[in-house]
């Protein structure tokens, strides 16, 4: 896999990548960002980071799936802090997704999807994996990854 392209700009509060994952796993939801024949159409989801792709659940019969079965590019950005300017921070990445499994996902098994259904049912529902015929996976693998760290800057 290619290494997801270095941030360029505000360098001095980007995260480290431990620091991106620690903060993809602390956080819950995900805003993503598809193009659809109507302009842009953003939504939020729960994902899981792996370290190298994001994972994301969505309903097979959704504005966003088409979207992304017409054009698979993807901008997604988890973000927090937004009580105190001086404490935002965030990770947005941008790539495509490629679907996984069965559309929508029945359960057939799949080596790619075992421990991703775990380690998402552990996050999100107890340990119980969620199987219910409407949604199906996509891997977003990263072209771009930038992130913010406000409390990196300087307070005077």
């Amino acid at each position: 896999m290619t290494a997801p392209k270095q941030q360029r700009r505000s360098r001095r509060i980007a995260m480290t990548p431990d620091e991106v994952t620690a903060f993809l796993d602390s956080e819950r939801t995900v805003r993503v960002a598809t193009n659809g024949t109507n302009g842009p159409h953003a939504t939020p989801l729960w994902y899981l980071w792996d370290g190298e792709f994001l994972w994301l659940t969505s309903l097979s019969r959704s504005q966003r799936w088409t979207d992304l079965m017409a054009d698979p590019r993807i901008a997604a950005v988890v973000d927090a802090g937004h009580d105190d300017y001086s404490q935002l921070r965030g990770v947005e990445i941008r790539g495509t997704v490629e679907v996984v499994g069965e559309v929508p996902r029945t359960g057939e098994p799949n080596p790619d999807l075992a421990r991703v259904e775990q380690a998402f049912a552990d996050r999100y529902t107890a340990g119980h994996v969620v199987i219910d015929g409407r949604h199906a996976w996509l891997r977003l693998r990263p072209e771009k990854i930038s992130s913010w760290d406000f409390r990196k800057i300087p307070q005077g």
